[in-house]
């Protein structure tokens, strides 16, 4: 697999395809039901030259560092865990709630080694920024964390251009995570932009549009009751009807190639930048392999331009958009 440098201050050398694990304990169907098969995953995507494995504490909660973290023992070396914290309160009763306190910091991360059985993590994510404390006092703690040798990078999730320039100004920031797709066209405007002018890698997370992308998805029926995008307002009732014109374009694009439209959708990702590095999720050793192969597939001039003039999706990204860009 090709590899990419993530941030130019602080770089992070990843494999330009990624994992990621939520999938596999969290709030999509089937979380949670085959733990071997996701390990099974987990150690063949380290096979095929994956690098970056993307979890977070709130996953589960903590379930899926758990997971990563035995399907991971004996092969610690030959990765890069990113994990994320901030939506969970441990200075009170553990709840779920934004706490970017430097004290909340701390008490995140002692977990998420622990859960994660290692003794530092590569990539630290802020998972959303949390209005009531400054961004510069949430860097501040984990600058430490780094100087400590307890984190080796730390980035932030969703968070706004303003917030993005002040983090950056305290410690390099090494990646932004934000969703990034042909479901989702939206840092193009800003963000992508402002994290080449500051040298900040891009770490797009749903990069198949939660599935969507796959073509698999054409009724809720298929989704479990507790799915968490049988909430999601770009699958609701007549929005979903209207998003399924995106697949069968992208669709006629993997039948020119004798791809699947996973495929051409990651590779249109990748053509966007040498400085992206998506993390496609799956639970499944089969999906794995085609995602994987995306990173050899080569889109004509023509057919990225077909690509990117499809039209954006009808709803929004989530029921509730006020923690995102903050």
């Amino acid at each position: 697999m090709k590899h990419i440098t993530l941030g130019t201050s602080t770089p992070l050398e990843v494999g330009r395809l990624g994992l990621g694990c939520m999938g596999m304990s969290a709030f999509y169907s089937g979380a949670g039901t085959d733990d071997a098969e996701s390990i099974r995953t987990i150690r063949g995507a380290i096979d095929l030259g994956v690098t970056l494995f993307d979890t977070a504490e709130i996953y589960g909660p903590y379930l899926n560092e758990e997971l990563l973290g035995r399907a991971l023992t004996g092969r610690r070396d030959d990765v890069v865990i990113a994990t994320k914290f901030g939506t969970i309160q441990h200075r009170t009763d553990g709840s779920r709630g934004l706490d970017g306190s430097p004290e909340n910091v701390r008490l995140s991360v002692e977990g998420s080694l622990a859960r994660l059985g290692t003794d530092h993590i590569d990539l630290y994510y802020q998972h959303r920024m949390d209005p009531g404390v400054p961004i510069e006092d949430t860097v501040g703690a984990l600058a430490e964390l780094i100087s400590a040798g307890l984190i080796g990078h730390y980035g932030l999730s969703e968070a706004a251009p303003d917030t993005i320039r002040r983090a950056h100004a305290v410690h390099p920031v090494t990646a932004l995570q934000t969703e990034y797709s042909l479901w989702s066209r939206e840092p193009e405007t800003e963000l992508l932009p402002l994290v080449r002018e500051l040298g900040i890698g891009f770490v797009p997370y749903s990069p198949l549009g939660r599935g969507f992308l796959t073509g698999a998805i054409r009724t809720l029926d298929q989704l479990d009751e507790d799915d968490f995008r049988r909430s999601n307002p770009r699958f609701a009732g007549a929005n979903l009807a209207a998003n399924i014109r995106i697949v069968e374009q992208v669709d006629a694009v993997a039948t020119e190639l004798d791809a699947t439209p996973a495929q051409v959708a990651l590779a249109w990702l990748l053509a966007q930048g040498t400085d992206i590095a998506p993390i496609p999720g799956t639970k499944r050793v089969g999906r794995l392999e085609e995602n994987v192969a995306a990173d050899a597939l080569v889109l004509s001039a023509a057919q990225l331009a077909t690509l990117s003039a499809i039209d954006a999706p009808v709803g929004d990204r989530y029921a509730d958009m006020s923690p995102l860009n903050r």
